[in-house]
């Protein structure tokens, strides 16, 4: 076990003495997808936005850091959301440190969210029988083409319907079903006991397909670990423009509050519908 750091001691000190706001780190990872798809920069300067703007629920910050965050940022964090190319933690130079330092924060409590292709990993970053801390800590992945303990698999749909699936869960308040083109992961892995989600897993929202041999897919889900942590995971949105439809900005970002153990208000987050263009996107459309 590493020694903790004098920085984050006293970072942790220093936040709890002030009662500091509710921080949402948001890590953006390497991404070399076309103008329009993706947008990991853009995406995360507008959850910052959202987050810090929402008409309900006061009190919440976010930073965006497009390095692997620093001591400080880790420490303090309540909640830390990845946007980027497969899992960020191994994308990002030396991958055991950064899966260390994921360890202590969850040890702690923090949250883990995950979006769209940071919900996925390569065949290098798992074990031969699929395991890797994610799976633990956001309650399943996307298993990244090349995996050999279970293949998902990634198809643009130009009318993927999402419905809700966990009503009762405060994730579920305040958007409805909603269609759209994406790309909603299916065949997703939630661990070797015939792929069943874990019973601390809750999946929140499904999605029929693919059209030809509809078949219902988890593409958002949660976990309430036993660190008394929390993990949201979601498999959208691909295109950037998604992010202005009302519903589906409503589940990421109640995913996001909730992960980092604040009550969502009845009716969920509300948020109002930002402008794509000021974000800092290569294109909207894609």
């Amino acid at each position: 076990m590493r020694t903790p750091n004098p920085l984050t001691i006293m970072f942790c000190l220093w936040t709890s003495l002030l009662g500091a706001e509710t921080n949402v780190l948001i890590v953006v990872g390497p991404s070399n997808h076309g103008p329009g798809s993706h947008e990991p920069e853009a995406g995360a300067r507008l959850i910052k936005h959202c987050v810090e703007n929402l008409n309900n629920v006061p009190g919440i910050t976010g930073t965006v850091t497009l390095k692997w965050p620093t001591p400080a940022q880790q420490a303090g964090a309540r909640t830390v959301v990845f946007l980027g190319d497969t899992f960020p933690a191994n994308r990002f130079p030396d991958s055991a440190r950064n899966l260390a330092d994921l360890h202590l924060m969850m040890r702690r409590g923090c949250g883990i969210v995950c979006l769209h292709y940071a919900t996925g990993l390569k065949r290098e970053d798992v074990s031969n029988n699929g395991e890797h801390p994610l799976l633990g800590w956001m309650g399943g992945y996307f298993a990244n083409p090349g995996c050999t303990h279970h293949v998902s698999y990634a198809t643009i749909f130009d009318k993927a319907t999402i419905r809700p699936a966990a009503a009762k869960h405060p994730i579920s308040r305040g958007w409805k079903t909603f269609t759209l083109r994406d790309e909603p992961y299916g065949n997703n892995y939630f661990g070797a006991d015939d792929n069943q989600p874990a019973p601390r897993v809750t999946i929140l929202a499904t999605s029929l397909q693919p059209p030809d041999k509809p078949k219902r897919e988890a593409v958002a889900w949660c976990v309430e670990r036993a660190d008394k942590g929390r993990g949201f995971a979601i498999v959208m949105p691909h295109f950037y423009k998604n992010w202005s439809n009302d519903d589906l900005r409503t589940l990421i970002l109640n995913g996001i509050v909730w992960s980092a153990g604040t009550k969502l208000p009845a009716a969920g987050t509300q948020s109002k519908t930002p402008d794509l263009a000021l974000f800092g996107a290569k294109a909207i459309e894609p």
